[in-house]
């Protein structure tokens, strides 16, 4: 079992955890439609179905919230905030938004025509679905290394510089209304993106006159992988590392329940100021005034305080040592998952675990209802259920590039023996895997179907134990 560091911190709240018995999980798997999102919070014993907005918060976060200005216009806690992002983001302007994906669905309604494409390393499940409801057609172009799970390349979210140019080229540049990087590539493992292949999808975007965005839930995690692993970035600090990844930009989305390390909230940032004016209508008209964005102030002042803390080293370290102690672990133990470890979640080849279950059977949500029959455990699958989609010229159903797992650690809130029992249950539940059988799909909406779906075992549940 690889080694893991302690934490950098003191925990002072605990919050008690319930066990319950396999016989009351399969009933209240029934009872959710097989669908892990359908489970109430506390029937979880472990929950890694997310790190988005389930950090525990630092006491200076607590005490920025007593700080709190809850004016409804030009609160100093917006004012704190617009502080941190220009110094920390770099772009004149921005406007607050209650989440990632709300500041997604402004920038679409904005620049998104019928039949327009959005190139992307790959783009996560609001990002794509924003896409698609506007009319567009989000395109995944990560090098081949990203979706060969066993490799351990140590920039898996790079974009395939040659695919992209060919792309632009045969998309034309006037059907691009913008371009994207997603840092960690979060649908590919959370693996990160080098500042050298940042610079040439830069580059590849400004030379044909398309806007760059970049998707930046994870940056400081990136940033402190391209501090480990890249030539020449060694010396440099993750402010520095994050100044110069976002100066390629001309704007990024963000949501702060990440590596802002809050609760709720995020952000649209861009220096085009046409765009900001527009954008600060349609904030008005979908989330609130340009200075709360849909937040109250003690948001704001959590994720102020929280975007420079998600920037400490230490802090930085562990919970890379973190990620990887589990990953690292699962795979000793036999369990494919991808490697090398990304920053935020071990990913679980559902694929390889389930071989005898094909795609269209929902490997990787088959793997999610028994870990959490066998162990309380809450995953999510990132497989066919969430990234399969209809081809808009053939009528095909294309489904996910790969099937997988995904076990999102919440910042700050598990510990060593967490992990050893997530560990233990999956190597026990993979020498027992051939006894699992798939699902299928009783009802689903169009978009981001995972959220909401009922699903069916083709098989009884209750005869896999351990």
């Amino acid at each position: 079992m690889p080694s893991l560091p302690p934490e950098p911190f003191r925990i002072k709240t605990v919050e008690p955890l319930r066990r319950t018995t396999r016989q009351e999980r399969l009933e209240l798997l029934k009872a959710a439609g097989y669908n892990i999102f359908g489970l109430r919070s506390e029937d979880i014993f472990i929950d890694l179905l997310t790190d988005s907005g389930t950090a525990a918060m630092s006491h200076h976060q607590w005490a920025a919230l007593m700080q709190a200005d809850e004016s409804y216009a030009g609160a100093r806690s917006y004012f704190r905030l617009k502080e941190a992002i220009e110094d920390i983001f770099g772009f004149k302007h921005f406007v607050p938004t209650h989440q990632g994906r709300a500041a997604e669905n402004i920038l679409c309604n904005l620049l998104v025509e019928p039949g327009n494409h959005i190139p992307n390393n790959s783009h996560f499940d609001t990002t794509g679905a924003n896409i698609r409801a506007s009319g567009g057609v989000p395109d995944d172009l990560a090098i081949e290394e990203a979706y060969q799970p066993a490799t351990r390349h140590p920039f898996k979210g790079n974009v395939d510089l040659e695919k992209l140019e060919a792309y632009v080229q045969a998309t034309g540049p006037d059907n691009i209304p913008f371009g994207m990087v997603t840092v960690t590539n979060n649908a590919g493992g959370g693996q990160p993106i080098s500042m050298e292949n940042l610079r040439a999808v830069a580059d590849i975007y400004h030379r044909h006159d398309i806007p760059f965005f970049v998707d930046a839930c994870r940056y400081a995690e990136n940033a402190y992988f391209i501090k480990l692993r890249e030539p020449g970035y060694a010396d440099k600090g993750v402010y520095e590392i994050a100044r110069e990844m976002f100066s390629l930009a001309d704007g990024c989305t963000m949501s702060a329940k990440k590596d802002g390390l809050a609760n709720i909230g995020g952000f649209l940032a861009m220096n085009d100021d046409d765009l900001f004016e527009r954008a600060k209508q349609e904030l008005i008209l979908r989330e609130g005034f340009p200075t709360y964005g849909g937040l109250s102030g003690r948001d704001l002042d959590a994720i102020a305080v929280g975007l420079v803390e998600g920037q400490d080293e230490d802090y930085l370290a562990y919970r890379l040592d973190h990620t990887a102690y589990l990953v690292e672990g699962l795979a000793e133990r036999g369990v494919p998952v991808i490697l090398p470890p990304g920053g935020h979640a071990a990913y679980v080849d559902a694929a390889a675990f389930l071989p005898h279950v094909p795609p269209e059977q929902f490997p990787g949500q088959a793997l999610t209802i028994h870990l959490y029959l066998e162990g309380g455990i809450r995953g999510i699958d990132l497989g066919s259920t969430v990234f399969a989609h209809t081809d808009p010229d053939t009528g095909e159903t294309i489904n996910a590039p790969m099937e997988l797992v995904r076990l999102a650690i919440p910042r700050r809130v598990y510990t060593q023996s967490h992990l050893d029992f997530v560990i233990e249950t999956l190597a026990e539940l993979y020498q027992r895997r051939e006894s699992i059988q798939g699902v299928r799909t009783v009802w689903r909406p169009e978009l981001l179907p995972h959220f909401t779906a009922i699903y069916e075992p083709l098989g009884d549940p209750a005869t896999v134990s351990l």
